[in-house]
């Protein structure tokens, strides 16, 4: 199993990442929580495996000296990380992985009133989601200390691509707020994020943290009527601050609470990522 690489969380960003290992010849395994989605990788050629990290003691993973990749999402709910802290337990009782890339997300900074930020901003997370992913930061963090084995962090912006678009909302013609309302976003194209997480597994030295992201961030608007016109479908409604308070649902408006824009200067000149999409444009281009 030495040098094996591990997905945890093999989902849309991981299931890419296990075809391209596998195509490179390597051996590869994805950890998922349910039987079908065991069956979902192993009819593409993947290696599955069945765990739920919301046990206490998922069992021997088969993770030491394995190239782990941490994909797996924290709980909906809470401030805290269980699931990390039990893939951490599973190290200390079965064996260490030799390196480990987290996703983790770029809301960790919190709001930076449309500032543009690099790696070495302060983290303030805000939003409940955002401090779940600092914590599995933190527990990570302790792990790579008291072991002394490779942690590199990479936080996410939003993840587009094939069959990640908000193509129903706009079928379903959901409001969005006026441009002069709406908050600065960033994001990555799928392909994009595959690359960077091979980069960190590969190059990155241990302890780095990189902003993964396009480095061509647009409002939140912009990216809606972007899609909109690329995919054919109807501008959304455009509605102030004070109506989307009621129309809204209480996940866009916390999305629309925080704004910034993230420098991906670290990704770039770091690790040689070349991004294969460097602007949304391109990405739905591709995609389209």
């Amino acid at each position: 199993m030495i040098n094996e690489h591990v997905i945890v969380g093999c989902g849309y960003v991981g299931t890419r990442l296990a075809l391209q290992i596998r195509e490179q010849g390597e051996a590869v395994t994805g950890i998922v929580r349910s039987d079908d989605g065991v069956a979902r990788l192993e009819h593409l050629g993947i290696k599955g495996l069945r765990c739920d990290l919301a046990a206490e003691d998922p069992g021997d993973l088969g993770l030491a000296d394995a190239r782990l990749f941490h994909f797996a999402p924290p709980p909906g709910s809470g401030v805290q990380d269980p699931h990390t802290r039990h893939l951490v337990d599973v190290f200390e009782r079965y064996g260490h992985p030799r390196r480990v890339v987290y996703i983790s997300t770029t809301g960790v900074y919190g709001d930076c009133g449309g500032a543009w930020i690099d790696e070495t901003h302060p983290v303030a997370p805000v939003a409940a989601r955002s401090q779940r992913r600092l914590d599995a930061e933190e527990t990570l963090r302790r792990w790579s200390a008291a072991s002394g084995r490779d942690l590199v962090i990479l936080r996410v912006a939003g993840i587009y691509g094939p069959d990640r678009l908000p193509l129903e909302r706009l079928r379903a013609g959901a409001p969005m707020v006026r441009p002069e309302d709406s908050p600065y976003t960033n994001r990555i194209h799928v392909d994009d994020l595959v690359a960077a997480c091979s980069a960190a597994m590969e190059r990155a030295p241990s302890g780095a943290v990189y902003n993964a992201c396009d480095g061509h961030p647009s409002t939140m608007t912009d990216y809606f009527l972007d899609v909109a016109a690329v995919a054919g479908l109807p501008s959304p409604p455009l509605i102030g601050l004070e109506e989307a308070a009621d129309r809204l649902s209480e996940g866009m408006l916390s999305y629309l609470s925080e704004s910034r824009r993230l420098r991906n200067d670290r990704l770039r000149e770091e690790l040689g990522v070349v991004f294969r999409y460097p602007s949304l444009a391109e990405g739905l281009r591709g995609i389209f």
